[in-house]
């Protein structure tokens, strides 16, 4: 049996004949924590409502272990969503938002308050059960929101940008409990965000998209290091991008001089992108630098210094724990893994 729980085929969805989804191939596996990465409007909400059936394809197929759900009711999916607005019953207590549910399957009393209880130790609210949701901050809401959809144990969890509303603290330790939440529950989880950091941190597997298409797929160190297309080098971190020719296998050219590096199988004499990230160029004394220029201008990002160097008419993003300051000049030193080669577009 395949340990793809999810497969999308083809899929595009339209609204009033404009294409917001495009023709789009995806899978998730079974215990997978997979994030879909993008921009505002690039069709990753529309994507996980099209999961959790509140949307159905224009085109293409949904399965579910195999079978197809495409045109499936939403209460007939093994799969639960938690949205950004936690859409909590206000008129009903702790206890009683996260047993909604489970009333509605006709589980009897006691087996509620075994499940509610569960729980509740989960999300790290035990006691909290006749609270009332107004009494509650963001991140417990949120808690509560994450309880309410597992208590149904659903084999898949959608949670669309979830964390949004909290602040910059609570996100992080949210972030670090969800992904050890999903750890000890063993189900899927499908989340949604336009926070790159965010995808880094928890996900198993990244799903980039942007424009209704998917740019790349891959694990979050391939995705960072190996970046397939220049929006995504872009939209994952900083990037310095720069046109350049592989020469032959292992050797390119770029900023008027030759590099040895690793990649191979584009060719002979073809026009390529360069990425190198700033964190993995060194400076270096000007005599000992592949490259040289001058700092350009300094800023203190708290676990390092972003550095601007002028190098010939090009300007280098370049990040270190160590400072050098405004008007030195400096040797920039690459090495053959510093160096990822990208296809250039168009």
């Amino acid at each position: 049996m395949s340990d793809k729980i999810v497969k999308g085929l083809n899929i595009t969805k339209e609204y009033n004949g404009v294409p917001v989804v495009k023709n789009i191939d995806f899978w998730v596996k079974k215990n997978q924590f997979l994030t879909i990465l993008g921009p505002s409007g690039c069709g990753k909400t529309t994507t996980l409502r099209m999961i959790a059936g509140f949307e159905t394809p224009t085109t293409g197929q949904l399965f579910f272990e195999g079978k197809d759900i495409t045109n499936t009711p939403p209460y007939m999916r093994q799969i639960n969503t938690v949205f950004q607005k936690y859409a909590l019953f206000p008129h009903m207590n702790i206890y009683e938002n996260i047993a909604f549910g489970l009333r509605i399957n006709k589980l009897n009393e006691k087996e509620i308050a075994s499940k509610v209880s569960k729980m509740l130790e989960l999300v790290n609210l035990s006691g909290f059960e006749k609270r009332s949701i107004h009494s509650l901050s963001g991140g417990q809401q949120q808690r509560i929101a994450i309880a309410r959809a597992l208590v149904n144990e659903p084999k898949v969890l959608l949670l669309d940008e979830p964390l949004g509303a909290l602040d910059l603290k609570l996100r992080k330790e949210m972030q670090i409990e969800l992904k050890n939440m999903q750890r000890e529950l063993g189900i899927t989880f499908v989340y949604v965000t336009h926070d790159q950091e965010e995808a880094l941190t928890m996900s198993d597997k990244i799903i980039i998209m942007n424009h209704g298409e998917i740019q790349q797929i891959g694990s979050p160190t391939d995705i960072y290091n190996e970046p397939e297309n220049a929006f995504v080098a872009d939209f994952i971190g900083e990037s310095n991008i720069l046109e350049g020719i592989m020469i032959r296998d292992y050797l390119v050219q770029f900023a008027e001089r030759d590099f040895t590096c690793v990649d191979k199988g584009f060719g002979d004499n073809t026009p390529i992108e360069v990425v190198i990230r700033p964190e993995d160029i060194k400076l270096v004394a000007p005599e000992e630098g592949l490259l040289k220029g001058i700092v350009k201008s300094v800023v203190f990002k708290g676990v390092h210094y972003e550095m601007l160097v002028k190098e010939a008419d090009r300007t280098w993003m370049i990040h270190s724990t160590t400072m050098e300051q405004e008007g030195t000049h400096v040797g920039l030193m690459l090495t053959p893994d510093d160096i990822h080669i990208m296809s250039k577009e168009g």
